[in-house]
């Protein structure tokens, strides 16, 4: 345990930072909430009891301020180039000089020494050096959420379309909010969990074409999962002005996937948490409005020849 001291969490405002926060407070845990800007998104944290701080993880003196007191912390910095490793050194040292006893982190399936993805090896890189230090590490690699499902989506009338790198690939989707019940599991009993690495997997492995299967009749509409070749999908990530660091690395998870790196299933989540994680259709069923529209990440335009 953590002798009752605020958790901090970063990414607040995010997929998995925002519902971790909430499960904390409503624990009756105090939070606070570091977050890049203020927003409707922080307020709602404000208004559920959190204490915000606004502030960049590249930024020592604002991460520092922010640990401070800090019992355990959750650490989740996006995908960007040139930010995460000094993000990590900066995180790390900030939570050692403040005498935080746990920090969970946020890393990736694809995480691994020989990561053809740039992004891929920095995170294996950061989840070393969190271990260098005293304070209890865990580190969560999930496999591709199931909000990429909503992102990627392309809503046709009465028809929807996934159009995707994957080929005929297979992993279980996991939700934002399995990994935040996770992470908040493992923040207030973190000595369990020390030196761990989880690899975080949705209810159940399936290629897109049983996702397609599993959206259409949630839905109750035909869906269709559409492959195309990496390096189309990479022509139109960059045409629709995507970071060339963004680019590698969905290019080379993308071929990860199809070598099976993000394959698997597991019981992490209910070991850990207590509960099974959603399936895919019971993800569709709580966000079905998303579904009523384009993704915010759809390639509409780039794509036109296969919708």
């Amino acid at each position: 345990m953590t002798n009752d001291k605020p958790f901090l969490v970063t990414g607040a405002t995010g997929n998995t930072g925002a519902p971790a926060a909430k499960i904390l407070l409503d624990a009756g845990h105090s939070v606070r909430a570091l977050v890049h800007a203020i927003d409707h998104r922080s307020d709602a944290l404000a208004a559920a009891g959190a204490e915000i701080v606004q502030g960049d993880l590249l930024d020592f003196g604002a991460v520092s301020s922010a640990m401070s007191g800090i019992g355990a912390a959750y650490f989740c910095y996006p995908i960007g180039p040139g930010g995460l490793l000094e993000g990590t050194a900066i995180f790390a040292q900030a939570a050692s000089e403040a005498g935080v006893q746990a920090v969970v982190n946020m890393s990736q399936i694809s995480a691994r020494r020989e990561a053809k993805s740039h992004a891929a090896r920095q995170y294996w890189i950061a989840e070393r050096l969190l271990d260098r230090h005293a304070f209890m590490t865990t580190h969560l690699r999930p496999t591709f959420f199931a909000e990429w499902l909503k992102w990627q989506w392309q809503r046709n009338g009465g028809e929807g379309l996934l159009t995707l790198p994957f080929g005929n690939g297979r992993h279980a989707p996991i939700s934002g909010a399995d990994q935040a019940a996770v992470i908040a599991a493992v923040l207030q009993n973190p000595a369990p969990h020390d030196r761990q690495i989880y690899p975080l997997v949705g209810a159940e492995e399936l290629d897109h074409y049983g996702i397609a299967d599993q959206i259409a009749n949630t839905l109750g509409i035909l869906v269709r999962y559409q492959p195309v070749d990496i390096s189309v999908y990479a022509e139109a990530m960059t045409a629709q002005g995507r970071t060339a660091f963004f680019v590698q690395h969905i290019s080379c998870v993308a071929q990860d996937y199809r070598d099976g790196i993000f394959a698997g299933e597991n019981n992490l989540v209910e070991a850990i948490t207590g509960r099974r994680p959603m399936t895919v259709a019971d993800y569709v069923s709580a966000n079905r409005a998303e579904f009523e529209h384009d993704g915010v990440f759809a390639m509409r335009e780039h794509f036109a020849h296969v919708a």
